[in-house]
């Protein structure tokens, strides 16, 4: 076992690298993120290849199955209805036309169809399309993934039934930090949520957004709650804030590349088996960037043009990258 001294507490004090916790303190988090810069990448690939093969990439696709129109004051979307970003409110596509799409996304590379739907919470009678959609995911042999808002326990039963994989429900920043983000839901009702989706034995996936105005200490909240829940999400998105003009925060942080690298190797020392996502913001990262993420401990990314309503980088260029790291998709090994 591999130790690292703190220095916010005492020279003394050390924090023990690789066991998988559920008792992160903020200050230890903390002691994890200020390492230099060199030594945290190490242990965060040291603790990744005792899980994983660095050289494989889990890929996802994402379509969003209900655009716009969302209740939700989420300051960072431009699909709620509180904002004009130019987003115009679509009704839930047909089932046929997700299903080619998820037959489309599978032969281009992705192995799980994740379907997002612009809701608080799904009415009945939609969530009984959102499971016919998932059934014929899982006939074409994907993984399926849905994020539909927050859920009843008989509603997460109900994905459950239909074969669904994961469902993704993000905490999106601190517990502190959420009120100046969102006013129509609180923090307690994500993790209602997570309960929900995990007590009917449906994976979790769940991260956050970085770049929102957040201080760093926001940024290590989030991470002491993903990383202290009973078990960990099997799926964790670390998001770069996707700056959307007319949402509150289009005029986010101007991220410094290796603060959000820190961000991946923290996630992946306090969770160290699960599947790290490089999510939303690749669009402004260069292909080093993403290459020093993938060192430090990220081993999943969104695959297509867009991701919901925002560019994402194509797949050529995905591939290329790729290609240079000598990396591969998990269902090729």
């Amino acid at each position: 076992m591999h130790f690292v001294e703190t220095k916010r507490e005492s020279a003394a004090a050390r924090i023990p690298l690789g066991e998988i916790r559920h008792d992160w303190t903020r200050a230890e988090i903390r002691a994890l993120y200020d390492m230099p810069f060199m030594d945290l990448v190490h242990e965060a690939q040291r603790i990744h290849r005792l899980h994983f093969d660095p050289n494989e990439i889990q890929i996802s696709t994402l379509l969003s199955i209900k655009t716009g129109g969302c209740p939700e004051d989420c300051a960072y979307c431009s699909q709620s209805a509180s904002y004009d970003a130019g987003i115009k409110a679509t009704r839930l596509m047909q089932v046929e036309q997700v299903i080619a799409d998820a037959r489309a996304a599978k032969a281009a590379g992705a192995q799980r169809f994740c379907m997002g739907a612009a809701w608080r919470s799904p009415k009945d009678r939609d969530l009984e399309q959102v499971c016919k959609m998932v059934e014929g995911v899982k006939a074409l042999g994907m993984e399926s993934c849905v994020t539909l808002g927050m859920l009843t326990p008989a509603q997460a039963l109900r994905l459950k039934e239909s074969g669904l994989d994961y469902y993704n429900h993000n905490i999106d920043t601190s517990p502190e930090y959420y009120r100046e983000i969102i006013t129509t839901r609180t923090f307690k009702d994500r993790l209602d949520t997570l309960a929900a989706v995990r007590d009917a034995g449906i994976n979790v996936c769940c991260g956050g957004i970085i770049g929102m105005g957040e201080g760093i200490d926001d940024r290590i909240g989030m991470i002491e709650q993903l990383a202290n829940l009973p078990e960990h999400p099997e799926s964790v998105p670390i998001n770069l804030l996707m700056q959307v003009e007319g949402t509150p925060v289009s005029k986010g942080q101007q991220m410094d590349p290796f603060d959000f690298i820190r961000m991946i190797a923290v996630a992946r020392i306090t969770m160290p088996v699960s599947v790290v996502r490089l999510s939303a913001g690749r669009e402004y990262m260069n292909e080093q960037t993403q290459a020093l993420c993938f060192l430090a401990g990220a081993n999943s990314m969104f695959y297509g043009p867009k991701l919901l309503t925002t560019p994402n980088p194509d797949q050529d260029r995905d591939m290329r990258l790729l290609n240079k790291l000598g990396m591969r998709p998990m269902s090729e090994s």
